[in-house]
């Protein structure tokens, strides 16, 4: 017999109530859309347009207002200047108009001949302005005495007016930031190191990660102690453990180049930020040092969570340790492990300030979010970082897609 009754929320009801859901969730949709898609596109946006750090406000006329002289008795002379430049250098601005209300009582002199005094108002037109141009305006007055009892000349603000296209808002678009940006072999070899630093630093961070957890995984007295210490790399303000580090291994005074030498490792100093490729492996360091306890309290609080009788049934099969670890707890943490690998990838793939903060992205450490600030505010060139931003998305998306793919497939299997 078939089934005539109509599936959930296929009537009035269930419309109804899809409407009131969607404008519950409406205000979180256009707050999560304003404040990530907003700047997402905004980014994609400046990759493809040449704009500078100049260019981030758009080209306005700019005039400044004074009068050289005393007008302070009745027949005084004196000049009424007016300064005006473009505050672009490269960018065209159109139809300049200066007005400004002339004082009363104050007699011009010869005027320049692109400017008129009607009904009381100074008007000058200066056409089109190319970037950087500077003008200037003279105005021999003379003081009356209804100038004298008024406000003066300065009581009135002038107005500079003109049209210019703002290059962050219209539609010139080129791809010369990316031409430049993947130009020669400057990007892949930043490329390379990214990749290195960010493979070997999530993993670093899982691996420590996943031995600190095992080693706590146990009662004993102190644990509480240690576990604290665990978290302080992760809980310590980053500018605060980078510094220390810096000092640490300082190649003039800091301790480990005093033991090192003490124990006749090393004949010299080393300088452990600044050699090639001592310097990448440092910091890959320091990022696995300093991550590290997050994994072990996802991988801690997971392998808690793992009902015991499994190790007992394994205890009285014989099973070695490793034994255990390879078929019990590892099946068990390949969850979180995946979830861990995923998050710790993204997240240094996009690491700045640790880098920065040691190394300033010199000694081959330099990866493609520094490469991102030296772009944008070294080189003044806010297109270029914007596109580089943009190839890191795209890398994270590429990343993320083929990881859920893998993911899935081991899963179907």
């Amino acid at each position: 017999m078939t089934d005539l009754t109509p599936p959930t929320g296929a009537g009035p009801l269930g419309r109804r109530e899809a409407r009131l859901a969607w404008g519950l969730l409406a205000p979180t949709l256009i707050a999560v859309s304003l404040v990530v898609l907003l700047p997402l596109l905004a980014v994609f946006w400046i990759s493809v347009k040449p704009v500078g750090l100049a260019d981030l406000r758009p080209p306005t006329p700019i005039v400044r207002e004074d009068i050289r002289g005393d007008l302070e008795a009745e027949g005084d002379e004196a000049v009424l200047r007016y300064r005006l430049r473009n505050s672009s250098q490269d960018q065209t601005i159109t139809d300049v108009v200066l007005s400004d209300a002339w004082p009363d009582g104050l007699l011009p002199g010869a005027l320049d001949p692109r400017c008129t005094i009607a009904d009381a108002r100074l008007s000058c037109d200066f056409g089109d302005w190319e970037g950087g141009t500077r003008d200037e305006i003279r105005i021999p007055v003379t003081a009356t005495a209804a100038y004298l009892s008024g406000p003066g000349a300065e009581a009135s603000d002038p107005v500079l007016s003109g049209d210019a296209s703002n290059i962050l808002t219209n539609f010139d678009f080129t791809l010369e930031n990316f031409t430049q940006i993947f130009d020669g072999g400057e990007f892949w070899a930043v490329f390379g190191i990214t990749l290195f630093y960010t493979v070997f630093g999530t993993l670093g961070a899982l691996i420590m990660g996943l031995f600190a957890a095992m080693l706590l995984n146990k009662s004993f007295r102190g644990q509480g102690i240690l576990r604290g210490l665990y978290l302080f790399p992760y809980v310590a303000p980053v500018i605060a453990v980078a510094f220390a580090w810096i000092l640490l291994f300082d190649p003039f005074s800091g301790s480990a180049n005093a033991l090192l030498l003490q124990m006749g490792v090393s004949s010299e100093a080393i300088n452990f930020f600044g050699e090639r490729p001592l310097a990448l492996i440092m910091v890959t360091l320091f990022e696995i040092w300093r991550y590290f306890p997050l994994s072990f309290l996802f991988i801690l609080a997971r392998m808690q969570s793992i009902d015991t009788d499994m190790y007992e049934a394994a205890d009285m099969d014989g099973a070695s340790p490793f034994q255990k670890f390879r078929y019990l707890s590892l099946p068990q943490l390949l969850g979180i492990l995946s979830v861990l690998f995923l998050l710790r990838f993204i997240w240094t793939f996009n690491k700045f300030d640790d880098i920065f903060l040691l190394t300033g992205g010199n000694a081959g450490t330099r990866v493609l979010t520094v490469n991102v600030y030296e772009q944008a505010f070294a080189l003044s060139n806010i297109g270029a970082g914007a596109a580089v931003a943009v190839v890191i998305f795209c890398c994270l998306l590429l990343f993320s897609v083929f990881f859920f793919k893998l993911i899935s497939r081991e899963e179907g299997l």
